[in-house]
């Protein structure tokens, strides 16, 4: 009677059981500046070896033409965004989970050059002629174009420099236009800068002369997995994460980074 009994309780177990390991991965689609794709390349296997029944499946861009897809229906499940603007137009069409919105990180702005040219030195020298073609994301869709259009106007060299802006669809093609000497200098976050042997940082924009550059995160609305959505941004605020982020040169609350 025992036996049977066992067998009895069992068999809806083990039913249970194999379902759970026979259940189909999901996977989460987020849609995150291009500025962070290095340090999710390096998370995403942390998070996956944790998490084996979950896929990631990355869509960087530009903040703003990510957030324009979103609007238009693109699928995605995560929007991190690197400027608040773009997360705020989604907030006020009502496209993400207010609940799960988050500033996840910081970050600055800098100056760079070819390594091996002497000019510029500082952004005044942008208006030297020696300096011909700067590179810029564009300040319509690109955070770190508008937070470097604010720095020039800032400092009033907006107007002088104008006709040698060559703008980007992101940070990533500034940096890459500065590395083969396409530009004679370009602006960009300083983590940009921090992956490149070709490029050197000729200086730091003030943190007076621009907005705080703030990394905001949420889960979108019409997410297929919110709960598998929620669960990843909470991954992306833990202490593993966030040693990643700061040695990239990010800025996150009570690590440190070695910003340039």
């Amino acid at each position: 009677m025992t036996t049977r009994r066992a067998v009895w309780l069992a068999a809806p177990l083990a039913l249970v059981l194999g379902a759970g390991c026979s259940r189909a991965p999901v996977t989460l689609t987020v849609s995150v500046a291009a500025s962070l794709q290095n340090s999710l390349a390096q998370l995403a296997p942390v998070y996956q070896k944790a998490h084996p029944a979950m896929k990631l499946a990355f869509n960087y861009g530009g903040s703003g033409m990510l957030e324009q897809q979103i609007e238009n229906g693109a699928p995605a499940d995560v929007f991190i965004s690197a400027a608040p603007g773009p997360m705020d137009k989604l907030a006020a069409a009502g496209l993400i989970d207010g609940a799960t919105r988050r500033d996840l990180l910081r970050n600055s702005i800098v100056l760079i050059a070819p390594a091996d040219r002497a000019l510029p030195a500082s952004f005044q020298d942008l208006a030297r002629p020696e300096v011909k073609l700067i590179g810029l994301g564009d300040p319509a869709s690109v955070p770190a174009g508008e937070y470097g259009r604010q720095v020039l106007e800032h400092l009033n060299l907006l107007d002088a420099v104008r006709s040698k802006l060559v703008l980007a669809k992101d940070v990533e093609q500034v940096l890459k236009y500065v590395e083969t000497g396409n530009a004679d200098a370009g602006i960009v976050y300083s983590t940009d800068a921090r992956q490149s042997a070709q490029a050197r940082v000729a200086a730091v924009a003030p943190e007076s002369s621009h907005r705080p550059v703030i990394y905001p995160a949420a889960v979108v609305k019409a997410s297929r997995a919110p709960e598998a959505a929620r669960e990843f941004l909470d991954f992306l605020t833990r202490p593993e994460a966030a040693r990643v982020f700061a040695a990239r040169g990010f800025l996150v609350r009570g690590y440190t980074s070695a910003v340039p």
